[in-house]
């Protein structure tokens, strides 16, 4: 979980930033990596008792440019 976690902060945009708000409350960085892998294990957990896929959070669409 810890390598899964390693790496989901650096390609999925909300485990970089519930990492980065961990760094700045002063956790090192392996405490803040073991944080983002017990999130990502209560994420697991719902979606078994829920029977429901995951479902990553999807940006707004923002207007076309002018």
């Amino acid at each position: 979980m810890f390598i899964a976690a390693f790496v989901a902060t650096q390609h999925d945009p909300d485990a970089r930033s519930y990492y980065l708000r961990k760094r700045d409350e002063g956790k090192g960085h392996n405490a803040a990596v073991i944080c983002v892998a017990r999130r990502r294990c209560n994420i697991i957990l719902a979606m078994l008792k829920t029977q429901t896929p995951y479902q990553p959070h999807q940006p707004e669409k923002l207007p076309d440019a002018a």
